[in-house]
Order: C-alpha cells, then sequence, then structure tokens
C-alpha cells in the first residue's frame, strides 16, 4: 500500500517538499484541514512565513489536530519556519508553537533574507548526512535543547537537524537542493546514529 506523506500547504514551498517526498517512495499530499490528516503515514511543516503559517493554523483549527497527530506516534518534521512552529516556544518577535519539540526556535537567527546561504554539515555526524549541503534562508536557531532532543547534523557546531522520538526539525530548507537524504532519513524505518 502507498504511504501517504502530508505537506501542511498555507504557505511555503510544497510542490518543492511534495517532489521530496515522492523521490523517498511516498506519495504527497496537501493538508488543509483537519480531515486531511486522516490515513496519513507522515506529516510535513514547511519552510515559509512562520507569522503566516501560525495564523493560517489559527483560521484553520489545525493546532489541535496536529498536535493529536504527533501524539499518535506518526512522523513529523518541521523545515525553517516548520521548526519554529514545532518547539516548545520561539524568540525574536514570538509566534504561538506547538510544543512538540523541547528546544526554543530564534527566528530570523542568521539575518535576513539577503543574508541567505548553503554550507555543508559538519563532519562527525552520521555517515548517511556526510556531506549534505543545506540552505538557510532567514533561517531559525535552534536553542536551549532539552535533554530528549537528539542533534543528527550541525553546521558551525550550530543544531541544524533534530529529533525528539517521532518530531523532526531543520533549521534549513532540505527540499530545495536535489539530494533526497532527510526526507529518505524522516521517512525510513531505520535510526540514524546520534550525534553531539
Amino acid at each position: 500500500m502507498e504511504r501517504r506523506v502530508g505537506i501542511l500547504a498555507i504557505q511555503g514551498d510544497v510542490a518543492a517538499h511534495g517532489r521530496s517526498v515522492e523521490s523517498a517512495g511516498a506519495r504527497a499530499v496537501p493538508v488543509l484541514r483537519e480531515k486531511d490528516l486522516d490515513g496519513l503515514a507522515a506529516l510535513i511543516l514547511p519552510g515559509g512565513e512562520s507569522t503566516t503559517i501560525s495564523k493560517g493554523m489559527d483560521r484553520l483549527g489545525l493546532w489541535e489536530p496536529v498536535r493529536e497527530f504527533a501524539a499518535s506516534g506518526r512522523p513529523l518534521l518541521g523545515t525553517c519556519a516548520g521548526a519554529i512552529l514545532l518547539s516548545r516556544a520561539s524568540e525574536n518577535h514570538p509566534v504561538p508553537t506547538l510544543g512538540l519539540l523541547d528546544a526554543v526556535a530564534r527566528r530570523n537567527a542568521y539575518g535576513t533574507q539577503v543574508d541567505s546561504f548553503a554550507a555543508s554539515v559538519d563532519a562527525g555526524g552520521p555517515a548517511a548526512l556526510a556531506g549534505l549541503r543545506c540552505v538557510f534562508i532567514r533561517a531559525p536557531r535552534l536553542e536551549h535543547l532539552g535533554d530528549r532532543v537528539e542533534v543528527l547534523a550541525r553546521v558551525d557546531a550550530a543544531p541544524v537537524l533534530v529529533r525528539q522520538a517521532n518530531v523532526w526539525a531543520a533549521t534549513f530548507h532540505p527540499e530545495l537542493t536535489p539530494d533526497p537524504r532527510v526526507h529518505q532519513l524522516f521517512l525510513s524505518p531505520q535510526e540514524p546514529n546520534q550525534s553531539s
């Protein structure tokens, strides 16, 4: 049976995430209503503008349904703005968050749009992510990580890909490169090795 992976379609590069999901062997499904979550194997909260996405979640009544989705044990991935929304709190013009990841997200920690950049992950992380190129656009920084948060990849010693049980967060945009490894790991039953 084909796995269906939801992508919150309020704002952000839903199509690029869809291509990455399909390259990982699943079918991408846009999510705009609570009933769209039914039968999904996993859910992605894409990057974009966290204030806009937060207001859209208010309007569509999706805060509790997304929390319930995570509580069901199904995988949930937030990228950039999505990582902010997953965190227990946000700083630098805070927005409401889901509180599913024991970390504080500092919005726009690397600067404005013109400060966007790409960098490779630091050596020493899981072999499955060696050489991964990360695209940062008005990216957040994850700080004050709780004990249950695994750091899977770092750039310049800062955590950029983390996981807490079934909740994953990337401060970069894995959908904006042709490298499918983040989506493949997220959608794989295999456990990547922890790095710190």
